[in-house]
């Protein structure tokens, strides 16, 4: 039996839904995740579905919390399970509940990354801020729970993403034989960087669904919901006022949800 009929049949869902459960990453088999709908599958194959209950979408808008706003900006804390831009993204939802439709982000973070997100209320700051990035101007940080014990001796990785330069700098906060919980700072802002440097030293984010797809995935991690990174530090000097803007979204639940299992600090 393929892959898309087991889980219709098993969970009572449509194959539409079936399809977009292994597109989204959320399907492991024996040990593996599997993205492909019509993998076939052979008596004796265990399969896992996780998470499904957070892909059913919410009609109510969502409130965002705010991190600092005036009147050229807006940085909110980016809950899981929702783009930055795009349909019913971040940046839509809060154009229609501030009735602009000149806001716009600045920058993104991935679906299931949370954290600081900037949003510009005109064309003018958003032309402003965009300088500040191009000249790494703006201070990011992160924290990431990743597999197995990271070298103390592992500082930065600086291996080129898409052919440009990439340099992502680790500090390790706590360390155990599965996990370990760092602080990231990037000075580049390549798509993926953090997941892609991660991988490259074997030391994939916990809950990653692209970047380590294929490795067997340990017991323990199995049940982690999403990729556990966050973007916690935002820090840049305002482009009117001149004022140093440095904002925190403190950790969430389900990150610290995961450093209590593990006994990471």
């Amino acid at each position: 039996m393929q892959l898309i009929d087991f889980l219709a049949h098993q969970l009572s869902v449509s194959r539409r839904r079936a399809k977009q459960l292994c597109d989204d990453r959320m399907v492991i088999v024996n040990g593996q995740r599997v993205w492909m709908a019509r993998h076939p599958l052979v008596i004796g194959d265990v399969v896992e579905v996780f998470h499904v209950q957070a892909q059913k979408a919410s009609s109510a808008p969502r409130q965002f919390r705010r991190l600092f706003e005036d009147s050229d900006y807006l940085i909110v804390n980016k809950p899981a399970g929702i783009v930055s831009t795009g349909e019913d993204s971040v940046e839509e939802q809060l154009q229609k509940q501030e009735s602009n439709a000149a806001l716009q982000a600045v920058h993104r973070l991935d679906k299931d990354t949370t954290g600081c997100l900037l949003i510009a209320r005109n064309q003018a700051a958003f032309d402003a801020v965009i300088p500040l990035f191009k000249n790494r101007r703006i201070t990011k940080v992160y924290h990431a729970i990743v597999e197995g014990k990271v070298s103390t001796r592992t500082k930065e990785i600086n291996t080129p993403i898409e052919h440009q330069p990439a340099r992502t700098r680790l500090q390790i906060l706590s360390s155990r034989g599965l996990a370990t919980h760092l602080k990231i700072a990037i000075d580049t802002g390549r798509t993926h960087q953090i997941r892609i440097h991660l991988q490259s030293i074997h030391h994939p984010v916990l809950g990653e669904k692209v970047y380590s797809a294929r490795q067997e995935i340990p017991e323990e991690f199995r049940q982690i919901p999403r990729q556990m990174l966050h973007a916690f530090r935002l820090v840049f000097e305002h482009p009117r006022t001149g004022e140093v803007i440095h904002t925190t979204a403190p950790l969430p639940e389900d990150f610290m949800a995961v450093l209590r299992r593990l006994r990471l600090t």
